[in-house]
């Protein structure tokens, strides 16, 4: 439909809690943010929202709808183990469940987790180098940097406690062979983490394309200038309503 809703698809609004409507508007928005700048996969990769309160119950897409048609009430509700808490048509893809539990349950202050496959992502998850000091985009994002080497498909869940150890307190990592992750506190944190990821992995690839020896490093002095500035944070809260107001023009509806 033109406005981005589902058909036959009842809002939830007031007939969840506010807190967990609002994380709901918040994770939609991460969504269509996502298909709006092409990173999503078809239906494949995930983000999730931690729903505000006591139990660790999460949100996460319904798996068979692309980014785009995301919308707040179209959001599936589910506890660590993986069992739906609420009416719906639709389940949950089981790869997304074993990423998205273990960063859940291991550290608190991951409210919201997203993971891509992003062209540029992939490709710099595969080089053995890793992502380079090259851009200011990447100065900013190497001391918040992890890395989790390849186990195949997410589907074994002894992966979750590898890869909650190789996380640690960071709040982006590659996926090596596979793609990007970012967690954040807010969805502003942890959209603003993920956006200067993706742009430092998508600038690493196209100043590798004139060769490895050919390519400018950034001073150590200045890798350890932007290190200490980065502690201020990233700006994400200031960056977040510019977000949303982009989708209200450009992928209306996911707040319903």
């Amino acid at each position: 439909m033109a406005d981005g809703s589902l058909v036959g698809l009842d809002s939830l609004q007031g007939k969840v809690s506010e807190e967990e409507w609002n994380a709901r508007v918040d994770l939609a928005a991460l969504y269509r943010l996502v298909a709006l700048y092409g990173w999503d996969d078809m239906i494949y990769t995930h983000i999730s929202a931690r729903v505000p309160g006591p139990d660790h119950h999460f949100l996460i897409n319904p798996y068979g709808l692309f980014f785009d048609e995301i919308t707040a009430s179209s959001l599936i509700k589910v506890d660590l183990q993986g069992a739906v808490l609420q009416e719906t048509d639709y389940f949950i893809n089981p790869a997304g469940f074993t990423i998205h539990s273990a960063v859940h349950a291991a550290r608190d202050d991951a409210h919201y987790v997203m993971h891509l496959h992003s062209d540029q992502g992939v490709a710099v998850s595969a080089q053995k180098e890793g992502l380079l000091p090259l851009s200011q985009h990447a100065l900013v994002i190497l001391p918040r940097l992890a890395y989790h080497d390849y186990e195949g498909i997410a589907l074994n869940h002894d992966e979750r406690e590898r890869l909650v150890a190789d996380l640690g307190d960071k709040s982006v990592m590659l996926l090596r062979n596979h793609g990007t992750l970012a967690v954040g506190k807010t969805a502003a944190d942890c959209w603003v983490g993920m956006f200067y990821l993706e742009r430092a992995c998508k600038q690493q690839v196209m100043a590798l394309s004139c060769g490895r020896d050919k390519v400018l490093i950034a001073p150590k002095a200045s890798q350890a200038e932007v290190r200490e500035q980065v502690t201020r944070g990233m700006g994400g809260a200031l960056a977040w309503p510019g977000c949303l107001r982009r989708l209200d023009r450009r992928s209306p509806g996911y707040d319903a």
